[in-house]
């Protein structure tokens, strides 16, 4: 459902913001209708540019202590978005812009954000997944979605049984391995 809507959202945004540019304009005119856009964009460069370093230091500190991403990502990275969509031109993407980075609208937005991916992380079936070398922490058994998950090595069995008809000569029982070329 939230797919079709963001789709149907991102194609119809392109003909919204031309109907509002040409209202705009003939509101307006043309320079200062083009004055405004510049402006916003320039607005969001310099956030998006102030919040990128503040995010990165703010992600650093976060991995450094290995303690959970604090309120201030969250609203890091909600300001970048916002200034992200102050950058595009368009009076929709301005607002929806201003209203990420303004601290007013702010902690609503966050919230309606945190429930929403507390909904979506609830809907999925739980999986944690370990690359090979990697250790979960001391005292955490790594959890599947049937229990916890064990190391373990696989070995093939794929020797036929002597008493089968296709029961190849003693030796290597891989497959193909003792097989007449043709």
């Amino acid at each position: 459902m939230l797919s079709r809507l963001l789709i149907v959202s991102i194609l119809l945004l392109p003909l919204v913001e031309i109907l509002l540019l040409v209202q705009a304009v003939s509101l307006l005119g043309g320079w200062p209708t083009l004055a405004l856009l510049a402006g916003f964009a320039v607005l969001g460069g310099l956030i998006v540019r102030r919040e990128g370093r503040r995010a990165w230091r703010a992600l650093q500190e976060t991995a450094r202590t290995g303690a959970l991403p604090s309120r201030d990502v969250g609203d890091s990275a909600l300001v970048m978005a916002g200034g992200m969509l102050l950058m595009l031109p368009g009076f929709v993407t301005d607002v929806l812009g201003l209203a990420l980075v303004l601290p007013v609208t702010r902690p609503p937005l966050r919230r309606a954000a945190g429930r929403w991916a507390a909904r979506r992380a609830a809907s999925r079936p739980r999986v944690a997944v370990f690359p090979p070398g990697f250790t979960p922490p001391p005292g955490r058994t790594p959890q599947g979605p049937d229990g916890p998950i064990v190391q373990g090595e696989v070995v093939h069995d794929d020797a036929p049984r002597a008493d089968t008809p296709d029961a190849e000569p003693s030796g290597d029982h891989r497959p193909g391995l003792n097989r007449p070329h043709a």
